[in-house]
């Protein structure tokens, strides 16, 4: 994994794997890589009573930190801001909620079973 091709293409198999994990939980994904000049919301999912925007952070494991700590204070403000625009775009009735979704993965995208923590509201 050395080139910023081979980072986002590993980035983008551990939101499928997020999303997978939230179909199964029942949620219908809206989108996934939502981008506007502010930002980018890696998952947005309607659970039919929270609008989640959900930001994924993947690791091979936590032994110098766990992956939700990587969302600091600078990084939950920008994507505050940015769900601002994608609502300000999108009206919905439901109830936003910033959800945080660890995934390790020690293999990368050969590992068979990824281990995913979900953080419901997170901050």
């Amino acid at each position: 994994m050395s080139g910023g091709g081979d980072r986002k293409l590993l980035g983008r198999w551990g939101e499928a794997q997020v999303g997978e994990y939230l179909r199964k939980k029942g949620c219908r994904l809206l989108a996934t890589g939502w981008y506007c000049r502010m930002g980018e919301i890696d998952l947005i999912a309607d659970d039919g009573t929270y609008l989640r925007f959900v930001e994924v952070k993947l690791r091979k494991n936590a032994r110098f930190a766990q992956a939700r700590e990587a969302v600091d204070a600078r990084k939950r403000e920008k994507l505050r801001v940015t769900a601002g625009l994608y609502l300000a775009g999108h009206p919905t009735r439901l109830q936003p909620r910033f959800d945080v979704a660890e995934v390790y993965a020690p293999e990368g995208m050969d590992t068979r079973k990824p281990e995913i923590i979900y953080i419901e509201n997170a901050f």
